[in-house]
């Protein structure tokens, strides 16, 4: 499949929720437990800061958002925690296993590092094996297990903490 990686832009709302919602529906890749309308997303971007990032890949073909990737500085209540920021990775349910996330990843890596990280973290449902080997697969390791960490939809999970220094 043939990508574009660039910067997401408040016109790439629809896109963007069109790819979340389905994730979030399924129960069972994220901490997210709640859709997102269009003009939540849309304002969320407009709002995005300096050391945010946020990337989208375009298919091709259609023009279509077909994944995203966002990160955000780890902590906003202290400048201890500057250099260390959380990563979020979402790939359109029907377009998995094509090289989306593969696609994401260095150019999320390389504007990090543009805008002084030195590490990124995140949090990964233990019951979704395919992200971990995801992350795993991109420099990512285990540092930890949260049990019972997460409640989604009555249903307590563990959560898998894991980190990739730049």
């Amino acid at each position: 499949m043939e990508l574009t990686i660039r910067d997401a832009k408040p016109d790439d709302a629809a896109g963007i929720v069109a790819v979340f919602n389905p994730i979030i529906a399924a129960r069972s890749f994220t901490l997210f437990d709640t859709p997102f309308s269009v003009e939540t997303e849309r304002c969320y971007i407009e709002r995005l800061t300096e050391r945010d990032i946020f990337h989208v890949a375009i298919r091709a073909s259609d023009d279509a958002v077909v994944g995203f990737q966002s990160m955000s500085p780890f902590a906003s209540y202290t400048h201890a925690l500057d250099h260390v920021g959380v990563i979020g990775t979402y790939v359109d349910l029907g377009s998995r296993r094509q090289g989306i996330a593969k696609s994401l990843f260095p150019v999320t890596f390389e504007a990090a590092q543009r805008k002084g990280y030195e590490k990124i973290f995140t949090y990964i449902l233990a019951d979704n094996p395919a992200a971990l080997a995801t992350y795993q697969k991109h420099g990512f390791r285990i540092v930890g297990k949260a049990e019972r960490h997460a409640n989604l939809h009555g249903r307590y999970i563990d959560v898998i903490i894991v980190e990739r220094l730049l």
